[in-house]
């Protein structure tokens, strides 16, 4: 696929001859590198989405540490998402500001398509209001300034971003935040960024993409893209920097939608006036009059009193607020790059071993390497295969606890890619509950409660999950992978 597009990249710039933007020479920062996946140790899962993975991984030769992207070719090609792909990694390959994940290089192999991207070891924004329940007013300012910064960067080359929220906000080790997940960018016509017809992120300004606790009234009724869309997502997350939770959230998307379109904002009273007023008037139905989206620019956004004290020239020189870093499992192994344990690596990649390698007599393809591989995964054993069909495999699993009124009972939680959701007595080894699946979050809910907790809704009742090693959010994301799949 990405030779393909090479050759499309070459071929059009041969053909836009007067076209500055596009030099017959057009060369990626990013190189695609002639690597395999056996190259890198895997660590632990950053975040799941529809078609796509992000791993911690350790390049065996040098040691240097990548949030790997990696996504499914199969999956892309049947769900027409190739011009996305290729729009994603042109746009990462050009931008070049402190606060964007920065591209390193692609590699692909027989089933995915691998961007090793900068590594951002905090975690993201949302893990930290996890943690902390809130932020004080001042870690949110801070906070708030950084993506601010990078907005503007962003929407000085031509782009939105269409997916601004505290997941897609990532924190370095230092403390300092880059914006992430450009698949949904939306390149204006005036951009600065070289595109082509063959990337393209849909054909329609207007297209809904996002999340939706984040989506602006106006895309709900079919306006085209502005950069007000972000500035929209950016009053969203600042709300919830300083709540802990989404302003329009609600039992189900449908009545948030009904919330977002009548902007029913209900502040809490411990915000403070300058806070309530800029999220205020990022929320504003109007897009064209939110702080950024004028005719002044960014000045009334950055000169607006809730950031007084902000020193935008030095921002990223500044001392940020302490991270809370995530608590630490027990666990027997010491190396820091273990495999997160609810990640099942049988999809990824070709599973081949290089001929000079050898495999040990292990088996390394078919049914055979990929229970191989399964049986590195936390508490997957031979035991668990009894209730997996012939080519299903595991998405997730752990051993959690069931909590109910009177008794906590320990069960073994699994998600294949059927999709199947059932859990197991671990003892007895009976299926004691299949929890009907659908595609319709209505009828299939995901809510974290903390981040060990979960439940998981359905019309006829509600479960409440523990998972000792802190993976609920994993288990929402993973759940709602599928179902956008």
């Amino acid at each position: 696929m990405e030779q393909e597009f090479d050759a499309k990249l070459k071929i059009q710039n041969n053909n836009s001859a007067n076209n500055t933007q596009r030099s017959k020479s057009f060369a990626f920062r990013a190189p695609q590198e002639n690597f395999t996946i056996q190259d890198f140790e895997l660590g632990k899962i950053y975040g799941v989405g529809s078609y796509s993975k992000v791993v911690r991984a350790k390049k065996k030769d040098t040691s240097n540490v990548y949030a790997l992207k990696i996504m499914d070719k199969k999956f892309i090609t049947k769900e027409n998402k190739t011009a996305y792909v290729k729009l994603e990694r042109i746009v990462l390959d050009q931008l070049d500001h402190p606060g964007v994940v920065r591209l390193f290089f692609t590699f692909q192999d027989s089933f995915s398509l691998y961007m090793a991207l900068e590594s951002c070891e905090g975690g993201e924004l949302f893990d930290q209001i996890t943690r902390k329940g809130r932020l004080s007013e001042d870690e949110a300012r801070f906070y708030a300034a950084e993506v601010v910064d990078a907005l503007e960067y962003i929407h000085s080359m031509g782009l939105i971003h269409r997916d601004i929220k505290p997941e897609n906000l990532l924190l370095t080790s230092d403390g300092h935040f880059k914006i992430a997940d450009f698949g949904s960018v939306k390149p204006m016509e005036d951009s600065r960024i070289t595109v082509l017809p063959n990337a393209a992120s849909d054909d329609k300004a207007c297209t809904f993409v996002g999340t939706a606790a984040y989506v602006p009234p106006e895309v709900l009724n079919s306006s085209p893209a502005t950069f007000g869309n972000d500035l929209w997502a950016l009053g969203c997350t600042l709300y919830q920097m300083l709540s802990g939770t989404s302003p329009f959230k609600d039992a189900s998307e449908w009545l948030m939608f009904q919330r977002i379109i009548a902007r029913d904002i209900r502040f809490p009273n411990y915000f403070s006036n300058e806070a309530r007023d800029l999220i205020d008037q990022l929320l504003d139905i109007d897009p064209s009059r939110r702080p950024g989206a004028g005719p002044d620019g960014y000045a009334s956004l950055k000169n607006h009193p809730f950031f007084s004290g902000i020193d935008w020239e030095n921002l990223r020189t500044q001392t940020p607020p302490r991270l809370a870093m995530e608590p630490k499992a027990p666990s027997t192994h010491s190396s820091g790059d273990e495999q997160d344990p609810s990640w099942n690596p049988s999809h990824i990649g070709d599973g081949s071993v290089r001929p000079n390698e050898g495999n040990g007599g292990a088996p390394s393809t078919s049914e055979a390497g990929s229970v191989t591989r399964l049986a590195s995964i936390d508490s997957f054993d031979s035991k668990w295969k009894q209730f997996l069909d012939p080519g299903e495999s595991v998405l997730m699993i752990s051993m959690v606890k069931k909590i109910q009124k009177l008794t906590n009972k320990k069960v073994q939680l699994i998600l294949t890619n059927k999709p199947k959701l059932i859990y197991v007595d671990p003892s007895k080894l009976v299926v004691k509950g299949n929890i009907i699946w659908s595609d319709n979050p209505n009828d299939l809910s995901i809510q974290v409660t903390s981040p060990s907790q979960f439940k998981i809704c359905t019309p006829k009742k509600v479960m409440l999950f523990e998972d000792a090693k802190n993976r609920a959010q994993h288990w929402k994301k993973a759940i709602e992978a599928l179902q956008n799949r």
